[in-house]
């Protein structure tokens, strides 16, 4: 296996080549204390507040696809071949705001002003992909950016008017779209990425083969998807995660297979990508899905990850088991698959051998005569724990 030791993406409108990138590097430090971009910001460091808010682009089956994601808890060695897109990019000919920041401005969206700018880029990320959004998905867009001064009356009235200032059509994500696009691809070569001093190594495997094969050899490694909750071991905890595998960039657990029996869902399929699809054949489930964290969350966790980190507090276990789902695992040995419910052992222990990774979970169809539900129960009702989540 050929092996590279660079992480490579781009930053706004510029190549960046980092080595030496180690597991527990952040997005947010190196924008802030190796770019001095500073216009994101660091509010809470758990992916809760929003302020830290940035666009990642990454390529899905050849399409260029924008979501906003927390710096403070992506990890930098996650972003190899990926388009980062920070708040001062916005910027037009000569300063001029971008429409976003405008209708910010004159609806009197900002006061102290620390979350404005993740607040603007959650918007951006709305405006570009429903240009005329509800207020309902403006709500939604925003449940992961937290504002405690200006309130949330003026912000949503700059998201309902923005195209007053702008079209997305002239917007440069959609200008430079090819573009990017050809960038993002030339950065693809199919290696295995190793990286990062020996305590602190970050890898990436080339395939899922390869992934067996990584683990095979580092069985006690930080296997990480979306690390909405790695990455609070690294900022809250200071855990040592080395060596870390992460796998958010490998398309073979990335698919969604729709059958007459069920739904098989790739392990790194993130919340977001997953809640069309569960939706309409588990409809019991939309309200559901929009209590899971924040937008920002929901693009960056997976379902596979917040089943195999066994956390007591994950949300999708209950409501999965209650519907008969199982679990595919994988590793250099081959493949097993079990009902969910006998993956938890006990509190904090799965039935994962070393070597073993989530690969899928299939989730059966409800029978003509079956009646579903879920519930989430957590001290605020958008973007919070669950005290209690339930499936019946």
């Amino acid at each position: 296996m050929t092996t590279r030791s660079e992480i490579r993406f781009v930053l706004n409108d510029r190549n960046v080549s980092l080595d030496q990138v180690s597991a527990s590097d952040t997005l947010l430090d190196f924008l802030r204390i190796e770019r001095r971009l500073t216009g994101t910001k660091e509010g809470c460091a758990e992916g809760d507040c929003g302020a830290c808010t940035v666009l990642v682009g990454r390529l899905q089956n050849g399409v260029l696809r924008y979501e906003p994601v927390n710096a403070c808890i992506r990890l930098t060695a996650s972003l190899d071949a990926c388009h980062v897109v920070s708040v001062e990019y916005l910027s037009g000919p000569n300063g001029k705001l971008h429409p976003v920041q405008q209708a910010m401005v004159d609806h009197h969206g900002s006061q102290c002003g620390f979350c404005t700018p993740g607040f603007v880029m959650s918007l951006y990320a709305l405006w570009m992909g429903t240009p005329e959004p509800s207020e309902q998905q403006i709500e939604t867009a925003v449940q992961g950016n937290l504002c405690r001064c200006t309130g949330y009356e003026p912000i949503i009235k700059a998201a309902l008017a923005v195209n007053q200032f702008g079209s997305p059509a002239a917007d440069h994500l959609n200008t430079e779209r090819d573009t990017n696009t050809k960038r993002l691809l030339a950065l693809r070569d199919s290696k295995r990425v190793v990286t990062g001093p020996a305590g602190d190594q970050a890898i990436l495997p080339a395939d899922v083969d390869d992934l067996a094969d990584v683990l095979a050899q580092h069985p006690k490694a930080t296997i990480i998807a979306g690390s909405t909750d790695v990455g609070l071991w690294v900022t809250k905890f200071l855990r040592p995660i080395s060596p870390a595998v992460f796998v958010a960039h490998l398309e073979e657990l990335q698919a969604i297979t729709t059958t007459d029996d069920g739904v098989v869902i790739g392990a790194g399929v993130t919340y977001s990508e997953s809640q069309d699809v569960l939706a309409k054949v588990f409809p019991h489930l939309t309200e559901y899905w929009d209590r899971i964290a924040g937008w920002q969350v929901r693009n960056m966790g997976t379902i596979g990850g917040n089943i195999a980190n066994g956390s007591p507090i994950g949300d999708t276990p209950p409501v999965l088991i209650s519907l008969g789902a199982e679990v595919t695992l994988a590793s250099a040995s081959g493949t097993r698959s079990l009902p969910l419910e006998e993956f938890f052992i006990d509190y904090g222990k799965q039935d994962r051998k070393a070597g073993d990774f989530v690969s899928s979970i299939r989730i059966p169809r409800a029978k003509s005569n079956q009646i579903d539900a879920a519930y989430k129960i957590s001290k605020r009702r958008d973007e919070d724990i669950s005290s209690v989540a339930a499936g019946f």
